[in-house]
């Protein structure tokens, strides 16, 4: 594949691509105008892809300890925090029923 039509590429679907609908057609075309293989065409979906995938898992990584962050800040109590209450409760309790 030329560099040109992959830098192209790269930089047109990556801004441009919304779904994999519109990917594939990007690249249906090329190969139709024989500036692509299929099999180019089926790496080069496959590239973007895992490039998608990782970019999603990095921007869920993120969003994570931004909101983890957000509920530390606001002082919002945790599943361990709710967890050791619980468990004090119960300590509570079953000392009022040895006493009654």
């Amino acid at each position: 594949m030329k560099d040109t039509v992959k830098k192209g590429l790269s930089l047109g679907i990556g801004l441009a691509l919304t779904s994999k609908e519109h990917a594939e057609k990007v690249l249906d075309d090329l190969v139709k105008r024989g500036e692509l293989t299929k099999q180019e065409s089926k790496e080069f979906f496959n590239e973007i892809r895992e490039r998608g995938e990782e970019s999603q898992e990095e921007l869920d990584g993120k969003i994570h300890e931004k909101l983890n962050k957000v509920l530390n800040d606001l002082n919002v109590a945790t599943k361990e925090d709710l967890s050791d209450l619980e468990k004090r409760l119960e300590q509570i309790e079953q000392q009022l029923d040895r006493q009654n």
